[in-house]
């Protein structure tokens, strides 16, 4: 029987109160204490689509092989929900993908049989497929596949992401897995991304350049790809023969959907590029405005100076044209915190720059944040 303290856990697990429920683990309350209904922290997590309080109950020993009153699995509870970021997390941790409940289904039975066919659903199955899953396995009361019941239920997205599920057994030669999954990510192809991940294909293989899938899906502004790789635990990080990474260049395409994708992989926001600056410094110089004010509501630090000596602010006026792009991102990124007091190498300061431009409107918003 669970304790009081565990009790009390499951019951903020069913309310996602996780500062509750990170003070409770502490006091010593079980992730894995199941209630009468076959309910714990863990399963409730998984079910309810609650990412965050998952990796809480991963962080304190959840243990991945428990099951639920119809013998299922996290990973089906989350998989029949289509809760896509969940299932990435759980095949992550190494739950059994193939498990079979007491209704004869997998996960991919339960995404495709429960599901809706919607995207959340279709990335749910990708990830699946990427996972292992076998698309073929019949259903245990009725013999039916997920393949057939995709095709039944009219699911067309499903069905296709299903279908090049089939070209993982085509890819027996690692290397080969690996280019088809570079090739993927660039053109944005995600069905044929889980394809080449369910060949063994590793996640972070690279190319001549030593750019990985997600990079290339990045660079090439490939939300569905990245998605689906960020879900699986793909590093934003990884850098290329010229330095460059999956968040440092979302500051040179400027892509907010990008951005967005990318944020919960949690990427360092220090890292540098191959001219010593990070991701808002090319925003700042290449006028894209909407990345800019979206990226200063992160941690990111606006004031940060690169190899040449010029900070964001100084790169927006600099490299910039002093039209309305560059005025925007001047007064979001003086909002933001950025020093207008900082200069350059030589001394010279944004003020100075923005006068000696004819940037007007420039230097009238930095003489506003009380720039000299």
């Amino acid at each position: 029987m669970p304790s009081g303290l565990d009790n009390q856990l499951i019951a903020a697990a069913w309310k996602n109160d996780v500062p509750e429920a990170k003070r409770l683990i502490a006091a010593g309350a079980d992730v894995n204490a199941l209630d009468d209904t076959v309910q714990s922290a863990f399963l409730i997590a998984a079910s309810e689509g609650y990412l965050d309080l998952l990796n809480v109950t991963l962080a304190h020993g959840a243990d991945v092989r428990s099951l639920d009153s119809y013998h299922g699995t996290a990973l089906i509870r989350a998989a029949e929900r289509g809760h896509a970021a969940v299932v990435g997390r759980l095949l992550q941790a190494g739950v059994a993908v193939d498990h079979v409940n007491n209704l004869g289904w997998t996960a991919l039975h339960e995404a495709v049989l429960l599901g809706k066919g919607t995207p959340q659903y279709v990335d749910t199955v990708r990830l699946l497929i990427a996972g292992g899953a076998d698309r073929n396995k019949p259903a245990v009361n009725d013999g039916t596949t997920p393949v057939q019941a995709a095709k039944t239920r009219g699911q067309t997205a499903v069905s296709a992401a299903l279908a090049d599920g089939h070209q993982a057994s085509g890819l027996q030669d690692g290397r080969a897995a690996a280019d088809a999954l570079l090739a993927a990510a660039s053109s944005g192809d995600a069905d044929k991304v889980a394809a080449a991940l369910a060949a063994g294909a590793p996640i972070e293989s690279r190319d001549d350049r030593r750019r990985t899938a997600l990079l290339l899906a990045s660079l090439n502004d490939r939300v569905d790809a990245a998605r689906l790789l960020v879900q699986l635990g793909a590093d934003p990080d990884a850098q290329d023969d010229r330095k460059d990474s999956a968040w440092l260049v979302t500051g040179v395409t400027g892509s907010v959907a990008m951005l967005e994708t990318l944020l919960p992989a949690n990427p360092d926001l220090t890292l540098r590029n191959r001219f010593g600056g990070i991701s808002v410094i090319p925003a700042s110089e290449r006028g894209h405005v909407d990345y800019v004010r979206r990226v200063v509501k992160t941690k990111i630090d606006v004031n940060h100076v690169n190899d040449l000596g010029w900070t964001a602010l100084l790169e927006a006026i600099i490299l910039g044209k002093g039209t309305k792009p560059w005025q925007d991102i001047v007064q979001i990124l003086v909002d933001a915190g950025a020093d207008p007091s900082l200069a350059d190498k030589d001394g010279v300061t944004p003020l100075r720059h923005a006068e000696s431009s004819g940037y007007d409107e420039i230097a009238r918003i930095l003489r506003a944040a009380g720039a000299r």
